[in-house]
């Protein structure tokens, strides 16, 4: 049966360097597609979504991680990672404070995941960039609502230590052997 495992964390905590270190160890990986969502709005004139349609950004995303998580179960891989969850969705809702459907806890619920290992805050690597806006203090609280969000949810949530991304894809991957 397919393992399926989640990269989570606030922004800039290494998840994508660690997926992409996992890709060239040819792992099956589902990239972040927050970005991708970002960069079609701004095609479409809207400069962040997520800050001024927050709900329609949240559903373009939750569609989004939900397909992908689809698309690894036709896959011919024991072991599927994601760089984000589905319940990343509503975590992110509850740290700007605005309502969302009662059927985003429901998808969470419906799609689950063996492993969730959640990136800590690294303020030594932390940048902000064109489509990641957040100060370090606001990468604290997001990280508390993510590991708030899974634990809700039941997961166990596992904490990735700081160390070169080497370190931290051997740690993940030693951890679900």
């Amino acid at each position: 049966m397919q393992k399926k495992i989640v990269l989570t964390g606030g922004p800039s905590t290494g998840k994508t360097t660690v997926i992409e270190e996992l890709l060239n160890r040819n792992f099956m990986c589902m990239t972040e597609i927050s970005r991708e969502v970002t960069l079609n709005a701004r095609k479409n004139g809207v400069e962040q979504l997520f800050l001024t349609k927050p709900l329609l950004f949240s559903e373009l995303l939750l569609e989004g991680r939900i397909n992908q998580y689809l698309e690894a179960e036709k896959r011919n891989a024991d072991i599927v990672f994601f760089d984000r969850g589905i319940p990343d969705v509503h975590a992110y809702m509850n740290y700007i404070s605005i309502d969302y459907p009662t059927s985003y806890i429901k998808k969470s619920k419906l799609y689950k995941y063996d492993y969730i290992f959640l990136m800590p805050p690294w303020e030594a690597i932390y940048i902000t960039d064109s489509e990641r806006y957040e100060n370090f203090e606001q990468a604290l609280a997001i990280h508390n609502h993510l590991d708030r969000t899974y634990k809700k949810l039941n997961y166990n949530v596992i904490e990735v230590p700081f160390g070169t991304v080497e370190k931290r894809a051997d740690f993940i991957l030693d951890f679900i052997k």
